[in-house]
């Protein structure tokens, strides 16, 4: 059994405690999964990327922002938050960190100029929860509305290069599992999500039915079903041999982007790792 834990008749099953990221990470590679998850001590990762710098800055920012006093909620506070939480990590040298950072303050400056500091979140960086039967799933969500006859809506910030569409929203196995998850924590319908980018302003809406949503917490309970047997074996004992047949590479060009690309000869055949701001010239 799991972990070498001994089975009665009866006996509750163990949950597996996963984010919606340890098993979209899992589906997307099971060595980088392992990598990230199992190995310890783990694998060294590669640099710090500077895109995350700017993504992380500009989240700590609105979440700032909505703490501040309704008067205070300004466009000019919330550039000099911006600065405030900026990171200097990945960036190639002084100049792309400086265009950068300028870059995110206007972003987080326009999308504010857009908000009505009176309407107040329910939940900011609220972290939500719900069981399934093989696991305890959880996540911390960017913002939670209250938009009354409509109940509650998960927003979701992006700040990446990729170009989005309504698919990624009403296909984000993590939006599914917010949403299903702030019902169940407080208490309140939550059907609607939406992706705020922030590089162009767009937001792009989706509501599940009933069916969608549970069809997606159906599947991230399959999934991590999966993850729970197969953590358990390796738990238990295995050579490197068998561990790299468990959780095998998906080897494709995004290698290049994976913070365990010089630790897995496959990926790293594939494409050789990404300079750490390669993101921020992609933008």
């Amino acid at each position: 059994m799991a972990d070498g834990q001994l089975g009665f008749e009866g006996m509750p099953r163990r949950l597996l405690q996963a984010a919606p990221s340890r098993l979209v990470t899992y589906l997307d590679c099971p060595r980088r999964y392992r990598f990230g998850y199992l190995d310890r001590p783990a694998p060294p990762r590669g640099p710090p990327w500077a895109h995350n710098s700017l993504g992380a800055a500009v989240h700590t920012a609105l979440a700032n922002w909505w703490k501040l006093s309704v008067g205070q909620r300004t466009v000019e506070r919330a550039g000099d938050l911006l600065d405030r939480a900026w990171l200097i990590d990945g960036f190639r040298d002084a100049a792309q960190r400086d265009a950068a950072q300028r870059r995110a303050r206007e972003m987080v400056q326009t999308y504010v100029a857009e908000l009505d500091p009176l309407d107040e979140p329910i939940g900011v960086e609220r972290t939500v929860a719900l069981k399934t039967d093989h696991a305890a799933l959880f996540g911390r969500v960017d913002r939670i509305d209250d938009r009354g006859s409509e109940g509650l809506v998960i927003v979701d910030y992006k700040t990446g290069r990729h170009v989005l569409t309504v698919d990624d929203a009403r296909t984000s196995l993590a939006l599914a599992v917010y949403a299903a998850g702030a019902e169940r924590t407080l208490r309140r319908r939550c059907r609607r999500v939406e992706l705020h980018h922030l590089p162009t302003g767009e937001v792009l809406t989706w509501e599940h039915t009933d069916e969608a949503l549970t069809r997606h917490i159906g599947r991230a309970d399959s999934i991590a079903a999966e993850v729970a047997e197969l953590d358990g074996r390796f738990k238990a004992g295995v050579d490197a041999a068998g561990a790299d047949r468990m959780y095998p590479p998906h080897v494709s060009a995004l290698c290049g982007w994976c913070d365990f690309n010089r630790s897995c000869p496959e990926g790293s055949a594939v494409a050789a790792p990404r300079d750490p701001w390669a993101g921020l010239e992609e933008l």
